[in-house]
């Protein structure tokens, strides 16, 4: 569900972050890791939003001369930190990380309880999927 959500969003997570991720959203419906993933998402632009330096991004090494600068947020104690306004630059576009997954979780909680799935459960063996 959560590689689903993600699609094709730049990621850093790994099958065993995925796994991790689903060991700790027991409980959680579809919908609510649907929240999960966008809340995630989210988070780089949040740090974005409160950013004051940047620095430039690095990608693949070494910048050419010709390749135009992106810059990407930073501690303003980072060596190469420059304060800037984020809406004044082109900005390198932040992989989504664990850590911004970890941060969703402690925001979105489940919506399904364990006595509302005792209650189906009940119901369930009661009357069956035929009804009967």
């Amino acid at each position: 569900m959560f590689e689903l959500h993600v699609g094709e969003t730049p990621c850093e997570l790994s099958s065993e972050h995925y796994q991790w991720l689903a060991e700790r959203t027991e409980g959680y419906s579809g919908a609510d890791i649907q929240i999960v993933v966008q809340d995630a998402l989210m988070q780089p632009i949040r740090k974005l939003i409160a950013a004051t330096h940047f620095k430039p991004a690095m990608t693949g090494g070494e910048m050419s001369p010709d390749e135009s600068v992106k810059w990407i947020f930073c501690s303003p104690e980072d060596p190469e930190a420059v304060e800037k306004s984020w809406t004044t630059e082109e900005l390198f576009e932040p992989k989504i990380t664990l850590v911004d997954f970890t941060a969703a979780l402690e925001n979105v909680r489940p919506s399904v309880i364990e006595e509302d799935l005792v209650k189906h459960q009940q119901w369930t063996k009661d009357f069956g999927s035929d009804g009967s």
